[in-house]
C-alpha cells in the first residue's frame, strides 16, 4: 500500500477517491511536534483545505444529493466536543471578524445542504485536526500560556463560510471556549492567499499553458468522452452541457457519503462512471507532475504567502512573540500551489481538511540556531522538499535550517523559474518572453 501522503497515487481510483474523502478515524498517526528535547517550539504555521462540503455544481435535471448540514449528536461521523462547538458559536457575537465574514453564518446549519455549504463530516475533520494540534503543540510543548493574547494568533480565510466555519472548528479544537474578545479573523480576498501582490502577468500566462495541456489531454482520453457522452445521454442534456457542470464534484459528494449515484428514466450513473473520471484526474496529475508548467505557476502563486509565512518566522527569530500560531484557512488551489511550489512533487492533491504546517524550533543549546520542519497531513515532508532533499545526509539534525527556507524563498523560488535576472517576485512576475 503506498504512503498516502508522499507517493504518487495508484491508479486505483476508488482507493484514491476513499483517501480524498478523508472520513473521519481515531487512529490517525501524527508527527507533528516530533523533536529532540533541547529543541524549544518557537512558532507554528498552519495551512488547511476547509473540511468535506455539499457539491458546487449540480448534475443536470438530476435530484440533487439529500445531505443534512445541520450538526446533530446521534449522527455519525460524530465529535465529543460537536454540541460544545455548536453553543459555543452560537455567543460569537463579540468576535471581530473583517468585512464581509461577519455576514457569514459561524456553524452550517441547514437540513438540506446549500451549494458548497460545510458538512457534519467537515466540522468533525477540523475538530480533530484542532485537538490533535492542541495535544501536541499546547499541552506537550506549551506553544501559548494560558493566559494567550490576540496578537498571539493570525487568522486568516477566505470570504466563503466553509473555510471560516472549518477555521473555527479547528480553533475551537485548539483553543476549546476560547474567548471570543480575542479573536480576530482577517479576510483574504484571493485563494492564493496574495494579499497586495496579486497582479502577476506571468503567473497567469503558466496557469492559461497549463489550462491548455489539461484541454489537450481530455480530447486525448476517448473513453473519458464516451463516458460522458453516456452520462449526458443518460440524463438527456447535451454532452458539452454536462462536461461543463463539472460531475465528478457531485459524484464525489454521493460516493463520500454513500448515497447512490443518480438515475433517470434512461438510466443510472454509475460506479464505472465515476472510475473512469476519477482515473482521468489521476492521469491529469501524473503528467501535471512531468510538464512542469504547473510548477511555474505554483512558484508564483505561492510566493507571497510563502513569503509571509517566512517574514513571520524571522520576526519570532528577533524575540517577538505576537503571532506564534498561524492559521490559513483556505481551499485546495491554495494548498496545491504551495506543495509544488515547496518541491513536494509526490504529495497528494489536498483532500478535505487537509493540513500542511511549519515548524519552526530554536536549539537550546545553540540558541542563535534556528531549523524548520514542514508536515503534510502528519507525516513529515521537511527532507522531500526541494531546499532541504539533501540537508539530512549531512546533518544529524531530524530538520532544515531556517536558512534554506529563507534562501528558497527570498532567491531559488526565482531561480526556479528560469530567470537569472529575477531576484523579487515585481520582476518575476513582468519578465517578458515566456
Amino acid at each position: 500500500m503506498p504512503d498516502p501522503v508522499t507517493e504518487p497515487p495508484v491508479m486505483d481510483p476508488v482507493y484514491e477517491a476513499l483517501l480524498y474523502c478523508n472520513i473521519p478515524s481515531v487512529a490517525e498517526r501524527s508527527m507533528e511536534g516530533h523533536a529532540p528535547h533541547h529543541f524549544k517550539l518557537v512558532s507554528v504555521h498552519v495551512f488547511i483545505r476547509h473540511g468535506d462540503r455539499y457539491p458546487l455544481y449540480v448534475i443536470p435535471k438530476t435530484k440533487r444529493p439529500e445531505i443534512d448540514c445541520t450538526l446533530l449528536a446521534n449522527r455519525k461521523p460524530y465529535h465529543p466536543k460537536l454540541e460544545a462547538f455548536v453553543s459555543h458559536m452560537s455567543k460569537g457575537s463579540g468576535a471581530s471578524f473583517e468585512s464581509p465574514l461577519h455576514s457569514l453564518p459561524l456553524y452550517p446549519n441547514h437540513a438540506l445542504c446549500e451549494m458548497g455549504e460545510l458538512t457534519q463530516t467537515g466540522v468533525v475533520q477540523h475538530l480533530q485536526n484542532g485537538q490533535l494540534l492542541r495535544d501536541i503543540y499546547l499541552k506537550k510543548h506549551k506553544l501559548l500560556p494560558n493566559n494567550w493574547s490576540t496578537d498571539q494568533l493570525y487568522l486568516e480565510t477566505t470570504g466563503k463560510s466553509r473555510t471560516l466555519q472549518s477555521g473555527l472548528a479547528l480553533l475551537y479544537g485548539f483553543l476549546p471556549d476560547f474567548d471570543w474578545k480575542k479573536i480576530h479573523f482577517r479576510h483574504q480576498p484571493s485563494a492564493l492567499f496574495c494579499s497586495g501582490n496579486c497582479y502577476c502577468p506571468l503567473r497567469n500566462q503558466y496557469l492559461e499553458k497549463e489550462q491548455r495541456r489539461q484541454y489537450l489531454l481530455r480530447l486525448k482520453n476517448s473513453q473519458l468522452e464516451r463516458t460522458y457522452e453516456d452520462m449526458a445521454r443518460i440524463v438527456d442534456v447535451p454532452t458539452k452541457q454536462l462536461r461543463a457542470a463539472n460531475p465528478i464534484d457531485s459524484m464525489l459528494c454521493h460516493f463520500c457519503h454513500n448515497v447512490s449515484f443518480p438515475c433517470t428514466r434512461n438510466g443510472c450513473i454509475d460506479m464505472e462512471h465515476f472510475k473512469v473520471i476519477k482515473t482521468h484526474q489521476i492521469e491529469d496529475e501524473r503528467e501535471r507532475r512531468e510538464k512542469k508548467l504547473y510548477l511555474g505557476y505554483a512558484l508564483l502563486g505561492a510566493h507571497p504567502i510563502l513569503n509571509q509565512t517566512v517574514t513571520r518566522m524571522q520576526r519570532a527569530v528577533e524575540g517577538r512573540k505576537e503571532e506564534v500560531f498561524a492559521l490559513y484557512s483556505a481551499h485546495d488551489v491554495t494548498l496545491s500551489p504551495v506543495l509544488s511550489a515547496l518541491g513536494l512533487m509526490e504529495a497528494r492533491f489536498p483532500r478535505f481538511a487537509a493540513r500542511l504546517i511549519f515548524e519552526l524550533w530554536q536549539d537550546r543549546e545553540k540558541p542563535s540556531e534556528h531549523s524548520v520542519r514542514i508536515l503534510y497531513n502528519g507525516v513529515d515532508v521537511t527532507f522531500h522538499t526541494s531546499f532541504c532533499q539533501d540537508h539530512h545526509k549531512h546533518s544529524s539534525k531530524p530538520m532544515c535550517p531556517l536558512e534554506n527556507l529563507v534562501r528558497f524563498v527570498k532567491r531559488d523560488m526565482f531561480v526556479g523559474l528560469g530567470s537569472s535576472t529575477s531576484t523579487n517576485y515585481y520582476d518575476a512576475c513582468h519578465r517578458e518572453g515566456f
